[in-house]
């Protein structure tokens, strides 16, 4: 295994051998410069995976070597170090795409720990640039994406109803691409020439709902200052998608059921009867046959919609989906926005096809947006992920993990990870807890576990919010 290397920049001779002594290892190398310039033509010779500089450098600033650095190459990992870091300074560098900045006064608590971090970093850039996309650029289009056997039996379901005009119910859950699926149904339709509009029936208020699918005249109510064309209309030989059509309320269902059989409806406040040929494409995240029941939704329209029935699989049961559709949201986030194109590496891939994804398709297309937001270089690496909610109890630390080094190794990083985490008082707070678990809640057991007093354990436990009074046996 080859050495990785650091290039340490400051001014102060002795923070650069302290410094050097705490990374230099057998498989870190370190170079140490004093100056800036002297700095970047080190940086030029022997690119080193990761630099660690002072701001307040000379001839120019540790900012400008940043900047030139980042210049040079573009993934370069740079942490700035300053005793007398500013806000500004520190939301500049960040801009600017330093890998870290870190108050001087807290290195000789975190340099290596923050080290190590960047440096895998470093190692997992340089083996995402050998990582092929699996979606190749001529596959980028707004259409429904997937390879996984769920996804493959929408499609032929999408090609099997597209070609007749029966209404069609989507379901699945939310954020997991209806209304995809039915502009999909559409643009493969006879009618892929006319309009597709959508609406969601839980969007709007149900006193104007009724006015937004079949339009109003002139003075039908307060406000209607003029004639309104609504959506049947607009949509009149082409295809209306009613999202969420759970929600809508029975009256307006009344007046859907009519158009569904006759193709006839008015306008609120008109008397005049108008024709319109419209397909209907619906979708919804309840169980309508449950809402039948429950005399929520009316049984004639719940059959007259549901001829032919598309259910979309939620994310978390279509793993083999999810690489290819963060792919395919970075190539979209590339041409919407201009912005070079993002790649993702093995480890980021692996990452989330491990989570669940309550949000669907949805939420993962969100976390992409982010990650191109936040994103340092042109590879997404794991930390590069924002996903859900990170939690404050680090996972159990097994015995391959290192032994008692790999779980301070764990607990640190799980520290550095969430920004609200207080370690120690967590770690009183678990620990104590733990033990109480782990000895049936026998007080001198515990604390001879935890190697402390009994006094000093009840005293925890107040703190905590324990109250067990367990004897010892």
């Amino acid at each position: 295994m080859s050495k990785q290397s650091i290039l340490l920049v400051d001014r102060e001779t002795d923070f650069l051998e302290w410094a050097k002594n705490q990374l230099d290892s057998s498989t870190t190398k370190v170079i140490t410069e004093t100056s800036a310039d002297a700095a970047y033509r080190s940086f030029s010779l022997n690119t080193p995976d990761l630099v660690i500089t002072e701001m307040n450098l000379h001839p120019f600033t540790g900012m400008e070597l940043l900047a030139r650095i980042r210049k040079h190459s573009p993934n370069a990992l740079v942490i700035i170090t300053s005793a007398f870091g500013t806000t500004q300074n520190v939301i500049e560098a960040m801009k600017m795409g330093a890998f870290d900045f870190v108050r001087k006064e807290q290195l000789p608590f975190n340099l290596k720990i923050v080290a190590d971090s960047a440096l895998q970093a470093a190692a997992e850039l340089k083996a995402a640039n050998t990582f092929k996309p699996l979606l190749t650029v001529e596959q980028h289009r707004e259409d429904i994406v997937g390879v996984s056997d769920a996804m493959q039996q929408v499609f032929k379901m999408i090609g099997r109803v597209a070609g007749s005009d029966a209404p069609v119910m989507i379901t699945g859950e939310s954020g997991s691409g209806k209304e995809l699926v039915a502009r999909a149904i559409h643009n493969y339709s006879t009618r892929s020439g006319r309009s597709f509009l959508a609406i969601n029936c839980a969007a709007i208020p149900d006193n104007l709902l009724e006015s937004e699918l079949f339009g109003h005249e002139k003075g039908a109510f307060t406000g209607a200052h003029s004639q309104r064309i609504g959506r049947f209309e607009q949509s009149d030989n082409g295809t209306l998608f009613l999202d969420e059509i759970g929600e809508m309320p029975l009256q307006v269902q009344s007046k859907i059921l009519r158009v569904l059989q006759e193709g006839e409806f008015s306008r609120v406040g008109g008397n005049q009867t108008l024709r319109t040929d419209v397909r209907i494409v619906c979708a919804t995240n309840k169980h309508l046959e449950e809402e039948v029941a429950k005399k929520n939704f009316r049984e004639d329209l719940f059959y007259r919609l549901n001829v032919v029935r598309v259910h979309l699989p939620p994310l978390r049961s279509r793993q083999e989906d999810i690489r290819l559709l963060a792919e395919y949201f970075l190539q979209k986030i590339s041409h919407q926005k201009h912005r070079p194109l993002l790649k993702l590496s093995e480890e980021a891939a692996k990452l989330m096809e491990a989570y669940p994804w309550p949000g669907n398709v949805r939420e993962l297309e969100n976390t992409m947006q982010r990650a191109s937001v936040l994103a340092t270089a042109d590879v997404l690496l794991p930390k590069d992920i924002p996903l859900g909610q990170i939690s404050t109890t680090p996972e159990p630390v097994t015995g391959d993990s290192g032994g008692v080094e790999g779980a301070i190794q764990t607990l640190f990083r799980a520290a550095l990870e969430d920004s609200t985490v207080e370690l120690l008082p967590w770690l009183e707070k678990e620990f104590t807890q733990r033990a109480m678990s782990h000895t049936g809640n026998n007080q001198v057991r515990a604390a001879k576990l935890l190697g402390i007093t009994r006094a000093t354990l009840r005293k925890r436990l107040e703190r905590n919010g324990g109250t067990d009074d367990s004897e010892a046996e």
